[in-house]
């Protein structure tokens, strides 16, 4: 692999630099310091009150899906799978609401059908008890598996992350060493943990379309970091997007 010279540094930057590269670290900043928050004065007063609106939004649709689920919820505890939705979906929307905002985004009109389909999918789930495949508590303990990879995700991108896809800026640590896309594979241990406890046929399509939702996201969000230098050096390196040995 050719190794590009980086550009100049202040003598401090480049010991610490050199200190992290002595110890094996990654760097998980880009070539282009595009992870930097923007402000609303940057990106002009409409673009920040559409930004706005639109996080106001989901969080009205967020606290609307959870009010009725935990409602049922009361009415049988036992659906510990339920409950467990309800925080799934706070993990992988909730946190999205302060997410930095990005300069580089995807508005393609196929990646916002995969994004806002993909995030807001929950809203079409049937709550009501369906088909139990397995064990409620072997569904929770997918859901509870898939939510702590989730965070451990999350805690490695820090607030680079959102619904759209976007260059926040390379990540390389945490989860995202072993995968390219961690919190994708989160979002599926969940999705199978109440899927095969609350089966039915509204779910089963439900769930079917978020699934190639999401995989149209990535594919999205690939092809847009494919320019950035630093992203395909990270994608050189880290081979698989989800399922190791697998995608």
């Amino acid at each position: 692999m050719t190794r590009t010279n980086p550009p100049a540094q202040p003598d401090g930057e480049r010991r610490s630099s050199a200190e992290a590269e002595s110890r094996g670290e990654t760097s998980a900043v880009p070539i282009h310091k595009v992870s930097e928050e923007v402000s609303p004065g940057s990106v002009g007063w409409r673009e920040a009150s559409i930004e706005i609106l639109a996080r106001l939004g989901a969080a009205l649709m967020l606290a609307l899906f959870a009010y009725a689920a935990v409602r049922r919820w009361h009415a049988d505890p036992t659906r510990i799978t339920l409950l467990l939705l309800v925080v799934g979906v706070f993990m992988s929307m909730g946190l999205a609401l302060f997410a930095r905002v990005p300069i580089r985004r995807d508005w393609t009109p196929f990646a916002l059908i995969c994004s806002i389909g993909g995030t807001f999918y929950f809203l079409a789930v049937r709550l009501s008890p369906g088909v139990q495949l397995i064990p409620e508590a072997v569904g929770a303990a997918l859901q509870l598996l898939g939510i702590f990879w989730e965070l451990f995700a999350k805690m490695s991108l820090r607030r680079s992350f959102g619904i759209l896809p976007a260059n926040r800026g390379v990540v390389s640590r945490g989860a995202y060493r072993f995968i390219r896309h961690p919190m994708y594979l989160g979002y599926f241990l969940t999705d199978v943990g109440f899927l095969l406890v609350n089966f039915g046929v509204q779910n089963m399509i439900v769930y079917g379309c978020q699934f190639a939702l999401q995989i149209g996201r990535i594919v999205r969000e690939e092809r847009l970091l494919s320019d950035d230098e630093s992203y395909c050096a990270y994608r050189r390196k880290v081979r698989f997007r989800v399922i190791p040995g697998v995608f």
